[in-house]
């Protein structure tokens, strides 16, 4: 059985429009079998790194010098087969998830090598994780919006040595809901976050029609643009 962590770094947890695409998403990957857990960043008490001595590296090797919710966090991952980060898009990500992301230091072994041209570590022997891929939400009309926040959860991925097995993307998210409650024509989306999930633990990998049916345009950039201007 694939055990899954996923991670919430939304600052409206449960109540924001990035929490029913992940769930649809994980519940998926329940579907085919796999265990998950659910955290949300701003729910738990993490100290911002400010280790620049990189103590868990060197003078504490895997354990952090900050006593709060990541210890309890460093052992749900030291078990996780696949990591799960979701957020919106911020500039480029909520402070909370930042937090979580920075502090995922100590589970990296300080063996520093050279892939493909980049100095790259690994993580500790002790982790199993295996794959991370990426759930997001954002507000404005294109995939591109994502391109910061893709490239972030990529290079985690490939400086820790494990595969980066893709990104679940939700442009202009806000149009899935309605007085806070989702449209019927997400029906379809959330249908293909499921789909999503199931592939990436049945097959190994999310298919591309199914992640292109996840991103499919709501309305059209001209009319977002102009939903978007009449608020200045």
């Amino acid at each position: 059985m694939s055990q899954v962590v996923a991670i919430n770094g939304s600052p409206r947890m449960e109540k924001g429009i990035t929490a029913p695409l992940l769930a649809s998403f994980t519940q998926g990957m329940a579907d085919a079998g796999a265990n998950v857990e659910l955290y949300y960043a701003s729910a738990l008490k993490v100290t911002p790194c400010s280790c620049g001595q990189m103590m868990c590296w060197y003078r504490t090797p895997g354990e952090c010098c900050f006593r709060d919710d990541m210890q309890m966090l460093h052992s749900r991952l030291r078990t996780a087969d696949i990591l799960v980060l979701a957020t919106p898009v911020y500039i480029p990500l909520p402070g909370a998830m930042q937090d979580v992301i920075n502090r995922l230091c100590p589970l990296v072994e300080p063996l520093l090598e050279t892939r493909h041209g980049r100095t790259r570590v690994r993580f500790r022997d002790d982790v199993h994780i295996r794959k991370i891929v990426l759930v997001s939400t954002g507000g404005w009309w294109e995939r591109a919006n994502f391109d910061t926040v893709v490239r972030i959860v990529e290079e985690l991925a490939e400086n820790n040595g494990v595969e980066f097995a893709g990104a679940v993307l939700r442009p202009h998210a806000f149009l899935m809901e309605e007085a806070g409650e989702l449209t019927p024509d997400v029906r379809g989306v959330l249908q293909a976050a499921r789909q999503a999930g199931r592939e990436l633990i049945t097959e190994g990998a999310m298919r591309q029609e199914t992640l292109e049916m996840i991103s499919r345009p709501l309305v059209s950039e001209a009319e977002l643009r102009t939903w978007y201007n009449r608020l200045l």
